[in-house]
């Protein structure tokens, strides 16, 4: 990757530039330190419902005109909320690159919240809430985040709690934007064709205006140490096989066992990236859990994930089972797996292919302005740029007995979380029902 300046405006807004002149395109984001990890019960989901009012215009750019522009410029722009973070960015043209700027500016303090527009958007989440919850993997993923953590904010769900979307007010909103949408809670980054001494000067010129905002409230909870495994188990009708998922907290972006624990996660079903989303896997068919799971019929799919957090997070492991297999057999063999990591190093051959996993995916990650830009603005947010920086090396470094170490911390009994999705058959309705007897 090409060097990144940084600098801090008066106003304690943090920009990133990285000039990139392969193509004639530029990208510019600005990401803010909140999401459903800044959430408290009664006002879930708040995050990123403030994230879709964002792009409901402003006094100067009304109500469909940031979209109008952008395509107008021949570009693309887009907005998502996770728990440490909301981002929106512009990709565009790099002669139009101001235009990114322009919006971005305009809404850091400008966005309207018109009554009508709250309300509408309160249905489309709510939709969104419904939608999810009649998702087997989600509707159990959500109950073993709940169950994994008891006191931090990362339990929340980040699309929120169907009675607080239901209750929030507009005020509650506005409140919420005011709070974290300011340029002392804010980074920005630009990647792609341009000067960035001259970037530098027009992002100065739209942003240091805008006054810093008091400090954001800390998030003060932290997690305690889990002291005995939990169990959780979903019962409805629907979906076509059960399904498992287990939780092990797991350290942060800035933990010294962090990169043991991303090759940990490697080895067990690919290496998925460096960024906070990760990618697709590579090498899943060559992966413990796949040759454990998959290759001897127990389940359809499975894997695991672990993602840079600002705070501690958990290492998930999920897989949907075969039809007639029995839950415990598939429960059984990942324990199996997992204790094997426990207690024997993995073999330089397939360490040595996990690090060849990791140097292709920092490849494909970097391939692209957005791509950069993603890694850039999340990695300042979680971590710092040291953590990009310094990236591969860190994988490199990684031990056998490192990994070993890693997997006893993490994977053990008292340290996880248990769930299991179990179908039943559909409910009938009573009247239908009396009427086939009859039949």
């Amino acid at each position: 990757m090409e060097p990144t300046t940084r600098s801090v405006l008066s106003n304690g807004l943090v920009v990133l530039l990285r000039e990139v002149h392969a193509a004639p395109v530029a990208t510019f984001w600005a990401w803010y330190r909140v999401g459903s990890r800044n959430e408290v019960p009664g006002i879930t989901g708040i995050s990123h419902w403030v994230e879709h009012m964002l792009f409901k215009g402003t006094p100067t750019l009304g109500k469909g005109e940031f979209s109008r522009l952008v395509n107008r410029h021949g570009g693309s722009w887009n907005g998502f909320t996770w728990k440490d973070f909301t981002a929106y960015f512009e990709t565009l043209p790099a002669e139009h690159i101001g235009l990114g700027i322009q919006i971005e500016s305009d809404r850091m303090t400008h966005s309207l919240f018109d009554p009508e527009e709250v309300e509408s958007e309160r249905t489309v989440i709510i939709s969104e809430r419904e939608g999810a919850e009649n998702n087997p993997e989600y509707a159990l993923y959500e109950e073993v985040e709940a169950a994994a953590y008891r006191v931090h904010t990362y339990r929340h769900a980040v699309i929120g709690y169907k009675s607080d979307l239901l209750a929030m007010t507009r005020d509650d909103l506005i409140r919420h934007y005011r709070t974290y949408y300011t340029p002392n809670n804010a980074v920005v980054v630009a990647v792609g064709d341009f000067d960035s001494q001259a970037l530098l000067a027009r992002v100065r010129e739209a942003f240091e205006p805008i006054p810093a905002g008091p400090k954001p409230p800390a998030v003060r909870s932290v997690e305690p140490p889990q002291e005995g495994e939990r169990r959780v188990m979903v019962r409805r009708p629907g979906g076509a096989v059960p399904q498992l998922q287990m939780a092990f907290h797991a350290p942060a972006a800035t933990d010294p066992d962090f990169f043991s624990c991303l090759v940990l996660d490697g080895v067990l079903s690919g290496f998925k990236g460096p960024g906070v989303f990760g990618g697709e896997a590579m090498g899943v068919r060559s992966s413990r859990l796949y040759r454990a799971l998959v290759e001897q019929q127990l389940t359809v799919d499975a894997g695991s994930s672990f993602r840079p957090t600002l705070d501690p997070t958990l290492f998930e492991i999920g897989a949907a089972l075969r039809p007639g297999v029995p839950p415990e057999r598939v429960e059984a063999a990942v324990l199996a797996e997992l204790r094997r990591l426990c207690e024997e190093p993995v073999g330089a051959e397939e360490l040595d292919k996990v690090r060849k996993q990791a140097r292709a995916q920092w490849v494909y990650a970097a391939d692209g302005v957005s791509g950069q830009a993603v890694l850039l603005g999340s990695s300042e947010i979680v971590a710092d740029c040291d953590y990009l920086a310094r990236f591969l090396d860190r994988v490199t470094a990684v031990t056998p007995e490192a990994i070993r170490r890693a997997a006893a911390n993490v994977f053990a009994e008292a340290n996880r979380t248990v769930g299991w999705y179990i179908p039943e058959p559909a409910r009938v309705p009573e009247a239908e029902a009396e009427a086939m007897v009859h039949a």
